[in-house]
């Protein structure tokens, strides 16, 4: 599970807005920005929408190991 604040920091990290990922997931942009402030508060499936949306756009979600959870650009090969 990915957190609000590493689908916000995501998205600014590679400069989407919240309406295009609404848009390349097929949710409301108030859906993701529910997302945003709590994902507790959004269906499972739509989150795993929202990160794969993210990665295609070139994110790495980083998982907590220690150091907290985070993102950072893919490695493009």
């Amino acid at each position: 599970m990915i957190t609000s604040a590493q689908i916000r920091a995501a998205r600014a990290m590679v400069g989407v807005s919240q309406a295009d990922i609404a848009r390349v997931t097929g949710r409301t942009d108030k859906t993701v920005r529910r997302a945003e402030t709590d994902v507790s508060m959004v269906a499972a499936d739509t989150i795993a929408a929202i990160r794969t949306a993210l990665e295609d756009a070139g994110v790495e979600f980083i998982e907590e190991n220690g150091g907290g959870p985070g993102v950072r650009l893919a490695k493009r090969e």
